[in-house]
């Protein structure tokens, strides 16, 4: 997946300008799509050049304007294509467990920091992604409102479905995170007294 169908996805749910793009990236399908905001913006210029979307000059403040983005017709059916086909599964980059291969390497004490840092940031994570998922199932996540106010009532049920099921996946990935190095804090105490000198 590009970044430019991360954003494509964002605009169909309506215009945006590349300031609430950016700052909606983040609490959408940023979820899914990391992005700093250094790469969304020229990412949006090139998108409008290759017709994908289309961009305007509206007010913002009293003597300025911005330029607000809207997908296009061949912005949808470049969309429309993407999801119409599995998308390739990159080769792995884990470093987290990668380093976990060769915890042996580290004293036991910082083995349990590097497991327990890894069980707070997926005990967050799992935190807001059920906080979002809730709010798209009770249809009062921003995203959601936004994206449902744009789309016919008939559609509502399935874009409500699918995003939840999305969630429910990361939800569950996370929670596997945090049972692994659970399970890699028993191992670090189990060989840890194993090797110790008897008294």
């Amino acid at each position: 997946m590009s970044l430019r169908y991360a954003l494509l996805a964002l605009l169909t749910a309506g215009p945006l300008t590349g300031y609430d793009a950016a700052r909606r990236f983040g609490g959408s399908v940023g979820h899914v799509w990391h992005a700093p905001d250094s790469q969304i913006y020229p990412e949006l210029r090139r998108m409008q050049a290759d017709g994908l979307i289309e961009g305007e000059q509206v007010r913002w403040g009293p003597r300025s304007t911005k330029t607000r983005y809207r997908i296009t017709e061949a912005g949808m059916q470049s969309f429309r294509s993407w999801m119409s086909k599995p998308v390739d599964h990159a080769p792995e980059r884990d470093a987290h467990h990668m380093q976990a291969a060769y915890l042996e390497w580290a004293d036991p004490d910082e083995a349990r920091l590097i497991l327990r840092t890894h069980i707070e940031y997926y005990t967050a994570h799992v935190a807001l992604l059920t906080a979002v998922r809730d709010g798209i199932a009770a249809r009062t996540d921003p995203a959601i409102v936004r994206r449902l106010e744009a789309r016919p009532d008939s559609e509502h049920e399935q874009i409500v479905a699918f995003k939840v099921f999305s969630y429910s996946g990361m939800i569950a990935r996370s929670q596997s995170e945090i049972e692994w190095a659970s399970t890699g804090l028993e191992l670090v105490d189990r060989l840890n007294d194993s090797t110790r000198p008897a008294t």
